[in-house]
């Protein structure tokens, strides 16, 4: 009797265990299919409305206490600034997808020595999550530039990324790149200023757009001859007019 009973309290707790595991199962797979449901909401909104702030922009202006930034449309930025963010960055970006293989290969030859984020990705990791090295979010990161591909046109993902992006420490987006280091506004940028903004990317803290040391006039160079090679091949043809 006693060997029976034991058999049945056995039973019973692993009947249970069985149910709260299902129980946990289910619980999980609502919590991430509706963080799925408000991500996707999220990007959608994002295609059509201007990105208000960013985690990085909120966190920069606690650390501040202010930030330049100003959100103007890409027709008000010089398509000298857009060719030349595309020739320093992601010179495919018409092409690819949102992952640039050619690159993220050409990275993991180097040794992670050079960066392999294309534009889309940096857009994504710029206007919806934070700044940092971390698994968590290279794979929200992964996760969320094919959904932001599907459902932006390219030129979309230039606005947004020319938008909040940092060309000075705690100076954000293009229109306020351009009057904080030349008094002009986006529109008026000449190919030299457009390619010197470019060229502090992605260390907009340690280099100058203003002041330009030896490596940004270089480097500013470079990508004034790699403006004119999209520009001659078509690589330009997703965002330029």
């Amino acid at each position: 009797m006693a060997r029976t009973r034991r058999k049945r309290t056995k039973t019973t707790r692993g009947s249970r265990l069985r149910r709260l595991l299902a129980g946990l199962r289910r619980w999980i797979f609502r919590l991430v299919l509706g963080a799925a449901a408000l991500i996707t909401v999220w990007v959608a909104a994002y295609a059509i409305l201007p990105v208000p702030t960013t985690p990085y922009i909120l966190s920069e202006r606690m650390r501040l206490g202010a930030v330049e930034r100003e959100w103007v449309p890409i027709d008000d930025i010089a398509i000298h600034l857009q060719r030349a963010v595309v020739a320093a960055e992601d010179a495919n970006f018409c092409l690819h997808w949102g992952f640039d293989m050619a690159a993220i290969r050409a990275a993991i030859d180097a040794g992670a020595t050079r960066g392999g984020s294309t534009i889309s990705q940096q857009t994504v990791k710029n206007a919806f999550l934070w700044h940092g090295r971390s698994w968590p979010r290279k794979a929200l990161e992964a996760a969320i530039t094919p959904l932001m591909e599907a459902l932006w046109p390219k030129r979309r993902i230039l606005e947004v990324y020319l938008n909040v992006a940092e060309f000075d420490e705690g100076v954000f987006g293009a229109e306020a790149a351009a009057r904080h280091h030349f008094g002009v506004s986006a529109a008026d940028l000449t190919q030299v200023q457009a390619a010197r903004l470019a060229a502090v990317l992605p260390a907009p803290q340690a280099r100058s757009a203003s002041q330009p040391g030896p490596f940004v006039r270089d480097r500013a160079a470079a990508i004034l001859d790699g403006v004119a090679t999209i520009r001659a091949d078509g690589r330009d043809a997703c965002f330029a007019n």
